[in-house]
């Protein structure tokens, strides 16, 4: 493929985040977005306008009409398998959003397919391009922390029944989960991206404030391959506003706390074995980006070009985002059962996913 095509994107869902989507596409060289699906009426008819582009209630019919090279699926979660599934079969490459689908059955299936029709399969996790991430990631990757000791992830949003109301599938099992899924899916991704494979989880889950299906406040230990411990702080009742989306990591070298509303503000970085450049981080990534609303998506679907037309493969493809349903599942099945869950297992309690509630 030239380094001067353009590819052609489209959009499944115009829910809240296709607009991080939308305007990371018209931001980007080498992209174009030629027509969006979504099954709201007025949705269409608003997003049509305001883009001058075609509009489908039906994704079969966009596919067959439409030259598209790439399909953003913004749907809820539980939409996710069918939808990727069908798409991988026109011979499409697919961005999902996270997670990528709420069984690991069904994540098999679309990792399958896709491979078996030779597409490529994103999965968004665009908060691993905040700066502040990657410098930490940078760090990682040159052992500056020694034996890693503890990891750690916050998520204290506010999320009030008002949000859980607009639309019916959240907070349910059957399409979307609770804070542990949704809201918190980057940080667990995050979590084990620095710190590596997870051995075992216990968790406990409550809903505290809401009415629904589902949690909206948890917390899960985990222990790590390496022998390192984590705790996940996942709630969704947080009041009366939003507090903050961290992370920390901690060795025997070195600490790292990056902190702000969803993990750009670097607030402790430091180490035993000081290098150049050190005394500049903490300026340096005070708040980096300052606007982080549609940063990572940018930084993320270039990412998905440049995976395209060079054929290289992508930072989170499919078993990569696998990986953090996996965990997901274990923290459900840990809160169903009362137990220590050990990772690479087979859900029996966990309810992801479930139809029939």
């Amino acid at each position: 493929m030239s380094n001067d095509t353009v590819l052609r994107f489209a959009l499944i869902g115009c829910g809240r985040v296709s607009g991080k989507h939308i305007d990371a596409i018209d931001r980007l060289e080498g992209a174009e977005l030629v027509a969006i699906c979504d099954l709201d009426k007025e949705i269409r008819k608003e997003k049509g306008e305001e883009l001058k582009i075609s509009t489908y209630d039906d994704y079969h019919k966009m596919l067959k009409e439409e030259k598209i090279d790439v399909v953003n699926v913004l749907t809820e979660s539980g939409s996710h398998a069918e939808i990727v599934t069908d798409i991988a079969k026109y011979k499409k490459h697919i961005v999902v959003e996270k997670p990528m689908a709420l069984t690991l059955s069904d994540a098999d299936a679309m990792i399958r397919v896709c491979d078996e029709n030779n597409v490529k399969l994103f999965v968004v996790k665009q908060n691993r391009y905040n700066l502040p991430i990657q410098k930490l990631r940078e760090a990682i990757e040159q052992k500056r922390f020694g034996k890693l000791v503890m990891g750690t992830v916050r998520v204290r949003w506010c999320r009030d029944q008002n949000y859980y109301d607009q639309a019916s599938w959240r907070g349910t099992w059957a399409h979307d989960g609770g804070v542990f899924s949704n809201q918190a899916s980057h940080h667990v991704d995050l979590l084990e991206w620095m710190m590596g494979d997870v051995e075992s989880v216990f968790a406990r889950t409550e809903t505290m404030l809401v009415d629904i299906e589902t949690e909206d406040t948890g917390v899960a230990v985990l222990k790590f391959q390496n022998g390192a411990l984590g705790v996940i702080e996942a709630t969704t009742a947080t009041r009366p506003t939003d507090l903050e989306g961290s992370i920390t990591i901690m060795g025997e070298k070195g600490t790292v706390e990056i902190g702000g509303f969803a993990v750009n503000e670097m607030k402790v970085w430091n180490f035993s074995d000081k290098l150049e450049g050190d005394n500049e981080v903490l300026d340096k990534y005070r708040e980096n980006p300052e606007n982080v609303y549609g940063f990572g998506h940018f930084e993320y679907l270039r990412h998905v070009i440049e995976c395209i037309k060079h054929r290289e493969r992508a930072l989170v493809d499919g078993l990569e985002g696998r990986r953090s349903l996996e965990l997901i599942n274990a923290i459900y099945e840990s809160s169903e059962t009362g137990k220590d869950v050990n990772l690479r297992f087979k859900p029996k309690r966990c309810r992801l996913g479930e139809k029939n509630t």
